[in-house]
């Protein structure tokens, strides 16, 4: 059987007043990564959770398991777990998507601190930190010369010298993620790791967060290079599909239904796939 790649993920398929509920979805990111087409939902399992996943796989035949290569994840400990004990000789990666927003959610809370340190309030229209908030997500190659004027105006102010380092880290990330030579890449989020790892700033509450998050997981996010075409993205892409649809419908109050709805609405029972719950 060829080698398989999975993406795993969760998602709210119910907000109630008690809480949100949540299902573990499964993607086939093999066409992908192969050039063979989309990717595809295998299956969605209620709960989000090691167990759940780790159950899931467990269901699994041998020679299903056997094949799994490569499982793309975000930063949740639980689905790593859930794949070193099922399919061990798999590669778990954390893949970019998530890795970048861990960085974009510091570079956030680093910005709301600095902000009502000075103002005292959250951000209003002519506060110039909140009036930079996307511009300082906009990856600094596809800055425009107005956005940079931006940026260059908010730096001057060493009052905001914190939100501007933490938004470099955010820039030395992205880069490495976009650098053409992907060993390059490889060793710029290396080093951008071991920086954080070692002499960030007290002050700088949110890089160290994130620091220790990245050293915890520097194998998983460093696999990503050595995995062409290993991304969640394409499962994030699904979940879009799936929140539409859920939308559409007005909501489900019935889980089975959910399911059965996503795997018909995202070719999940075509009959030439073989998908895990006909066997």
């Amino acid at each position: 059987m060829a080698h398989q790649s999975l993406g795993v993920d969760e998602h709210v398929w119910r907000h109630t007043r008690r809480g949100d509920k949540y299902v573990t979805v499964i993607i086939d990111l093999t066409p992908v990564r192969d050039g063979a087409g989309p990717a595809r939902l295998l299956d969605m399992v209620e709960g989000r959770s090691k167990a759940a996943f780790k159950t899931w796989l467990a269901d699994r035949e041998d020679a299903f398991r056997d094949a799994v290569e490569v499982v793309a994840m975000d930063g949740f400990t639980g689905f790593k777990t859930a794949a070193a004990e099922e399919i061990p000789d798999a590669v778990t990666v954390m893949d970019p998507f998530h890795v970048v927003r861990l960085a974009g959610d510091a570079l956030d809370r680093c910005r709301r601190r600095v902000q009502l340190a000075i103002h005292g309030h959250r951000g209003f229209r002519d506060v110039p930190l909140y009036k930079s908030r996307r511009t300082l997500h906009t990856g600094a190659d596809l800055l425009t010369d107005k956005q940079s004027d931006r940026l260059r105006a908010l730096f001057v102010d060493d009052a905001h010298v914190e939100v501007e380092a933490t938004w470099g880290v955010y820039q030395r990330m992205i880069a490495a993620y976009r650098h053409e030579d992907r060993q390059r890449g490889r060793e710029l989020m290396e080093k951008l790791i071991t920086d954080l790892s070692a002499g960030v700033p007290k002050v700088l509450t949110e890089l160290t967060t994130l620091g220790r998050t990245l050293k915890k997981r520097a194998a998983d996010v460093l696999a990503y290079f050595e995995r062409p075409g290993t991304s969640n993205g394409p499962t994030e892409a699904l979940n879009g599909r799936l929140e539409h649809l859920r939308g559409s419908a007005l909501g489900f109050r019935n889980l089975t239904n959910y399911i059965a709805r996503t795997l018909l609405e995202t070719g999940g029972f075509r009959p030439q796939l073989l998908h895990p719950r006909l066997g």
